[in-house]
């Protein structure tokens, strides 16, 4: 049953997928903007071109004749993709999914609008006077983010009147695509963030992985940590609104779904329909498959028959310091991998900008160890390695 796989976009979670594809015998060719990023150096194949020119899509496409198309990034001319459906490909989870979801406009008008699920607050703007008139709308402190953007680029919080112009310059210019417009969210006063890992499945089967807590700054993830105390109460509501919303979407895979619990219940913030950054902790072997081995088989059709819980474990991210076009050197890799029950990966990212994700520490224990001993250890591992 080999497939040949078109990804779109060959980040770190990209190379993660490409190598649990390359354990299943898959065939996979690695897309993306620059050439050897991390899923290209594992990949079988790869293509360097601009994902948001349909026309060299639609080249690319029918170079390879692909089995499956599996987007990884916001910055594709996702319209095109479903073209490809209608071609007879998979597009993974569905081409619908993925409009949707590289939106924040759609994803969350869907939930709040559609769905009736609980969120945030919120309003968009195009322009500077809208802007400001939203902010006044939705109150001070809010949260800014472009409607197409990853890892928390474009995105702050607005604290005082005085931020409300750097807000919108970032906003505007951090986000991807061709549009200019950016939301503007309520502050949910939370106690704990969330990643749902909710696997859909061609049987019909829908799958929850145990709730990953995780931590940001700048709008991206620091470290996470599975499994994330939560009250049965909330774990319902939030499979409830997971199940609701991956099944409005359609489609097969994994999924990210984010949640804020608050005192006043559970909200749905946002929604990946893809491995999930937060979900590198499971490369811990805090699950029986991993995120990214999970994602495979629910888009090969392999049916998982149930997901485990085999150790707590946590993930915090290895950053680098500065920016640099050179390959980057790590020094302090020997002292971080003598740490007991502790593991590490380093991307492969080519060059470097400051604060940019270039590797992940993991820590990991029998079930039951207390998450605050792991999340400090992963934290002190990450801090041993530097990126030069």
């Amino acid at each position: 049953m080999t497939k040949k796989i078109l990804l779109l976009g060959s980040g770190e979670l990209g190379k993660e997928f490409v190598i649990a594809a390359k354990r299943l015998g898959q065939y996979v060719v690695a897309v993306d903007s620059y050439n050897d990023a991390p899923a290209q150096q594992v990949a079988d194949e790869r293509e360097v071109i601009n994902m948001l020119d349909g026309n060299e899509l639609d080249r690319v496409v029918a170079i390879h004749k692909p089995d499956l198309i599996v987007p990884e990034i916001e910055a594709i001319r996702t319209e095109r993709l479903y073209d490809y459906e209608k071609q007879g490909i998979q597009v993974v989870p569905s081409a619908r999914a993925v409009n949707y979801t590289m939106n924040r406009k759609a994803i969350r008008d869907l939930a709040a609008k559609e769905l009736g699920l609980k969120t945030a607050p919120y309003q968009y703007a195009s322009t500077l006077d809208e802007f400001k008139t939203a902010v006044k709308n939705i109150g001070i402190p809010c949260v800014v983010k472009p409607l197409m953007s990853s890892s928390g680029k474009g995105q702050s919080v607005v604290k005082s009147d005085g931020d409300i112009d750097n807000a919108w310059n970032y906003a505007t210019t951090g986000g991807r695509g061709d549009h200019v417009e950016v939301i503007i969210e309520g502050f949910v006063n939370f106690f704990t963030e969330i990643t749902l890992l909710t696997v859909t499945q061609i049987s019909g089967n829908s799958l929850f992985c145990p709730p990953i807590g995780h931590r940001q700054e700048r709008g991206d993830y620091q470290e996470s940590w599975q499994p994330c105390e939560i009250s049965p109460e909330y774990l319902k509501q939030a499979q409830h609104m997971a199940a609701k919303v991956t099944e409005a979407l359609t489609g097969f895979g994994i999924w990210g779904v984010e949640f804020f619990l608050a005192k006043e219940g559970v909200y749905f913030s946002e929604l990946s329909p893809r491995p999930h950054d937060t979900g590198m902790v499971t490369l811990a072997g805090t699950q029986n498959f991993n995120e990214f081995e999970l994602h495979l088989r629910a888009v090969l059709g392999i049916e998982i028959p149930k997901i485990t819980l085999e150790r707590a474990g946590a993930s915090a991210v290895i950053l680098a310091g500065d920016n640099s076009p050179e390959q980057p050197k790590y020094s302090g890799l020997e002292s971080a991998a003598s740490v007991p029950r502790s593991d590490i990966k380093i991307f492969g990212k080519p060059n470097t900008r400051n604060y940019r994700r270039m590797g992940v520490a993991l820590a990991y224990d029998s079930v039951g160890t207390p998450i605050d001993e792991l999340r400090k250890k992963a934290k002190e591992i990450a801090d041993k390695i530097k990126v030069n």
